[in-house]
């Protein structure tokens, strides 16, 4: 009996010291394997973080605006305005820099801004954008948008004259000698933006004069005002054309009307607008035949279409198209073309060549019974200087 009592506690003891062998085994694999798991997280941790690349804290705020490209690079200085995804931006020390919306990761502006949004939205206050959203501080609230229904943005209590931009090209042919020649024109461009509209003024004049004979003179003004609805349409609430050339036997024609806009084209390289409208003209010709009136009042279908386009970094052209379908003693269809390549010699210097091309289909006779050309084609070159 005390044989089978002793070989019965000697099978417990084994079976005892087997369990904790076991049991010691078990742990010590557990505790190994957590401490290979740690070193595992620090290394990742550590090599996460050498190769997480290294940016600079945000600036500060202070009295500047500040953007960030999408290449992580800031720069600070004054929002002038974002205007057809084109963000214009004076640095202190780049002086106006203008880039693509699409490369500015983030604003922040330090004054008030005006944000126009898709739905003729209008917002003015304390402006952020970080990546897709446009976040407006008004008061104590802040109002979130996204990017993509951005129309336009401009300082809300900004001066006039940072609404305010321009570019005036001028050409001078002169010859002496055997014949005297001098030929000289310009052209002008002046805009007025804000986030809600926009003001543009355009002048073409040409004067030639050979042998002391004037041969040439032609003048032209356009004027326009656009209210922006949507990022797609917009209203022209008002448009007006002043034109004279006596050698096309007009010597004063002048149009009103009102019409609507569409956005064709958009982004930050091309842009694609088409008009049209209803108008009245007035117009005044130089001479007439005997019998004739001399002046003539008429409606007036408007349309046209402009053109702008980024070719490269230096170089832009520029086109326009308008026609007029009017009655016949106004020449039944009058049609006036202008095409621009600009390119950039300096920030504020430009060399341009222009082509204008004006035609009326039913010209009216002189008082000699002379008939003038429907079409009148110039080419010019010039030197801009933006403003």
């Amino acid at each position: 009996m005390k044989r089978e009592l002793s070989a019965s506690q000697s099978v417990v003891n084994r079976v005892v010291r087997l369990s904790a062998i076991i049991i010691f085994l078990v742990l010590n694999a557990e505790a190994v394997s957590a401490q290979q798991s740690d070193q595992g997280l620090k290394e990742q941790s550590d090599s996460s973080v050498q190769n997480k690349p290294w940016a600079p804290p945000p600036p500060p705020p202070d009295k500047f605006d500040w953007i960030q490209l999408t290449s992580g690079e800031w720069l600070k200085g004054e929002l002038k305005r974002i205007y057809q995804k084109k963000v214009e931006f004076d640095s202190d020390k780049l002086d106006l820099q203008e880039f693509d919306f699409k490369d500015v990761k983030l604003i922040r502006c330090h004054r008030l801004q005006s944000v126009r949004f898709d739905g003729d939205i209008e917002v003015v206050g304390m402006l952020k954008v970080i990546d897709d959203k446009v976040i407006i501080t008004v008061g104590q609230e802040e109002k979130e948008f996204e990017r993509h229904q951005v129309v336009a943005i401009a300082p809300g209590t900004s001066k006039e004259r940072d609404l305010w931009s321009g570019k005036v090209t001028l050409g001078l042919n002169i010859r002496q000698g055997n014949s005297d020649l001098v030929e000289y024109s310009s052209l002008a461009n002046i805009k007025r933006r804000t986030s809600r509209s926009r003001f543009i003024l355009d002048y073409i004049g040409s004067i030639n004069r050979t042998e002391g004979i004037e041969t040439a003179n032609s003048q032209r003004v356009n004027g326009q005002y656009d209210v922006f609805k949507t990022r797609k349409y917009f209203w022209r609430p008002v448009f007006g054309e002043y034109f004279r050339d006596p050698f096309q036997n007009i010597a004063h024609r002048i149009t009103l009307g009102t019409g609507l806009g569409y956005h064709l084209i958009n982004t930050s390289k091309t842009k694609w607008d088409v008009t049209a409208g209803a108008a009245f003209q007035y117009s005044q010709s130089e001479s007439v035949e005997a019998g004739q009136a001399s002046d003539n009042r008429t409606p007036a279908l408007v349309a046209g279409t402009t053109y702008e386009t980024e070719i490269t970094e230096k170089i832009d052209f520029n086109g326009s198209y308008s026609f007029q379908i009017v009655d016949e003693e106004a020449g039944t269809f009058t049609h006036h073309a202008v095409a621009t390549l600009e390119t950039e010699l300096t920030k504020i210097l430009d060399f341009d060549i222009t082509f204008i091309w004006d035609r009326i289909r039913n010209p009216r006779p002189e008082s000699d019974g002379t008939v003038p050309k429907q079409d009148d084609f110039r080419l010019l070159f010039g030197l801009g200087i933006d403003f």
